[in-house]
């Protein structure tokens, strides 16, 4: 086809074997859209193309993802508002006879088989993957996920266990609670080794928790669409001996250690339990 469709904070350009979506970018385009940029959705991917009546005189063009095809939409489990869905394309009225042709014309190209896949077919979200949860920092660089705790939000059970990093190749999913709840979280589902995780995630080592401006969909969402797709690539975990952990940024040890000093000074932690974490983190110097 290589026609494009706009509507309202996005366009569809049609390929000969996929969609891609550009989602604009303004102060009333949602900031999901505005993280995203633009997304290459192959025709494989989708189970369904259907046109409905949208709200205020609008149309919708909605293009449904097979199951497990796309890891935003895994990862987000349903939980997306319909106006943060990124395959609807909303359009002015009287653009509905155009958007019923290129419904038309798409739905021959969508796979005979719409059920789940085995792997993905859209690719994560490009872009920075990093966010401050409420209790901790979250950074993902392709091949590990860390997280490093806020003294201030971080419960008992974190601080003690101290600064995480995952491999991927230990993981096995991704599970993500909207922080737009009011228990919104992101856990890394480790493969099983016998030791069970805790349930509530403020308790997990391998969870941060959303709160009022923490953890925003527009930037938890598409780090936790990231990781899930690196899970599904790396395949089964390897067996392999463990390696010592690398240097730690001097940056990071020094505001640690001054993090240490407040609790310190505000009573929380021993003159012993301080001067032993202390020692702990300068040994990673």
């Amino acid at each position: 086809m290589g026609d494009v469709l706009a509507g309202f904070h996005a366009a569809w350009e049609f390929e000969s074997d996929s969609v891609l979506i550009r989602f604009e970018r303004g102060i009333r385009t949602p900031r999901l859209f505005q993280s995203i940029g633009e997304r290459r959705i192959p025709y494989e991917a989708l189970a369904a193309v259907t046109l409905a009546p949208g709200k205020r005189g609008t149309v919708v063009l909605h293009a449904s993802p097979r199951p497990g095809a796309d890891p935003l939409m895994e990862a987000a489990a349903g939980q997306l508002k319909d106006n943060c869905d990124p395959y609807r394309l909303v359009l002015p009225g009287e653009s509905e006879t155009l958007a019923e042709y290129y419904a038309d014309e798409l739905r021959p190209l969508l796979p005979e088989d719409t059920g789940p896949t085995d792997d993905y077919l859209v690719a994560p979200p490009e872009g920075r993957k990093e966010f401050k949860a409420y209790d901790g920092k979250a950074t993902f660089d392709g091949t590990s996920a860390s997280f490093r705790w806020f003294w201030t939000g971080a419960s008992s059970a974190k601080w003690k266990a101290g600064d995480q990093t995952f491999r991927v190749s230990d993981l096995s999913g991704v599970e993500w609670r909207s922080p737009e709840v009011f228990d919104g979280y992101l856990r890394l589902l480790r493969r099983p080794n016998g030791v069970p995780q805790p349930a509530q995630a403020d308790q997990d080592p391998a969870a941060v928790v959303f709160g009022l401006g923490y953890g925003p969909v527009h930037e938890s969402l598409p780090f936790a669409a990231a990781v899930l797709g690196a899970v599904r690539s790396c395949g089964p975990a390897p067996v392999e001996a463990e390696r010592p952990p690398g240097r730690r940024d001097p940056a990071d040890i020094a505001d640690r250690i001054r993090h240490l000093g407040e609790l310190h000074q505000a009573g929380l932690l021993t003159d012993a339990e301080f001067t032993a974490k202390k020692a702990e983190l300068l040994a990673e110097l």
